[in-house]
């Protein structure tokens, strides 16, 4: 029988892996996946992509670059040793750079690929629906239909979302407890942001019931100093009840 090369053996699923171990593992908690048998093995390679929504000399991208070696290093998945890592860089989170790189990643048929953002998700699983995906840096992945449910994420796909419908309801829930006075919000935002709609639906079914009324308004990625836009004359109990959100 022939024995499986070094390049066969590298582009095999990952199929020790459960998915709760994946998914700690890459997003960067604390499981590791099972190293038995890699004695019998010192020469397997194991191969993992990971796509990054920024460009490859920017900070965040070198800080999750180097987080993400560590964390591989600590449960003894150490990259040129038994791991390769594949890295794709989407400077300024260009949609057609998504998709090539995701075709890119899948070619080289890993073990698994970490991607970042719901275009990011969206993108690899067009291309892919066995290689086990990881998401990191997604909003509402129920809601984007990017899983079935977060108890039960189905498919090949699983991972992190920073924040769900009920989650952003809270916001004003929170504001209120913090400023009782303020009853007008403005909502600035970024309208390249794939989970807009989302947010604002979110924010706005919430305001009624505590009382508050929403403004939105497309505007600049960071949030101005709306003290510029107040009329002069305007009384200081006026001002106090307005507070300004950017996304």
């Amino acid at each position: 029988m022939r024995r499986p090369s070094e390049s066969d053996q590298s582009n095999q699923p990952i199929d020790r892996v459960r998915r709760r171990e994946l998914m700690l593992l890459l997003g960067g908690g604390a499981a590791s996946w099972p190293l038995a048998g890699h004695a019998q093995q010192p020469e397997r390679i194991r191969r993992v992509g990971v796509l990054i929504q920024w460009s490859e000399n920017d900070p965040r991208s070198r800080a999750v670059v180097a987080a993400l070696g560590k964390a591989l290093a600590d449960f003894g998945w150490v990259e040129g040793k038994n791991i390769r890592i594949d890295y794709r860089f989407v400077a300024g989170g260009n949609p057609t750079l998504y998709k090539t790189y995701a075709e890119e990643l899948v070619g080289l048929s890993p073990g698994a690929i970490l991607a970042s953002t719901t275009p990011g998700v969206a993108a690899v699983r067009e291309q892919t629906r066995t290689i086990p995906i990881v998401f990191v840096n997604v909003s509402d992945s129920v809601d984007q239909g990017i899983v079935q449910s977060l108890a039960r994420p189905g498919g090949n796909i699983t991972g992190f979302t920073d924040s769900d419908a009920p989650v952003l309801g809270k916001w004003l829930q929170l504001l209120e407890d913090v400023a009782p006075s303020v009853t007008r919000i403005a909502v600035i935002f970024n309208p390249g942001n794939p989970a807009l709609d989302l947010y604002n639906r979110a924010i706005e079914a919430a305001a009624p019931f505590l009382g508050m009324t929403v403004t939105f308004g497309s505007g600049a990625r960071r949030c101005r100093n709306r003290r510029s836009h107040r009329r002069p004359g305007a009384r200081a109990e006026r001002r106090s009840n307005c507070f300004a959100k950017c996304f």
